[in-house]
């Protein structure tokens, strides 16, 4: 059940990528949100690590990998 809940919630954010991706387009990402996002993640991340937990740990690693993405295409593709 773990790693079918986390297979979702991590591939939740691939559309989102590739959104940007194709349309250059990041400015209706909120930088706070994501920042906060990727605080959590990193630390559920950390919570995964310490029980040992792979699926806790896969599910964490990939989204904040993906979450990681949206940021910086966000800030590439800015309007300036």
């Amino acid at each position: 059940m773990g790693l079918i809940a986390g297979s979702l919630t991590t591939i939740s954010f691939i559309p989102q990528v590739v959104r940007i991706w194709r349309t250059k387009k990041g400015d209706d990402i909120s930088t706070s949100m994501f920042v906060i996002f990727i605080a959590g993640v990193t630390l559920w991340l950390c919570y995964g690590i310490l029980l040992e937990a792979w699926p806790v740990i896969a599910a964490n690693a990939i989204t904040l990998v993906l979450a990681m993405v949206i940021l910086v295409l966000k800030f590439r593709y800015r309007k300036r």
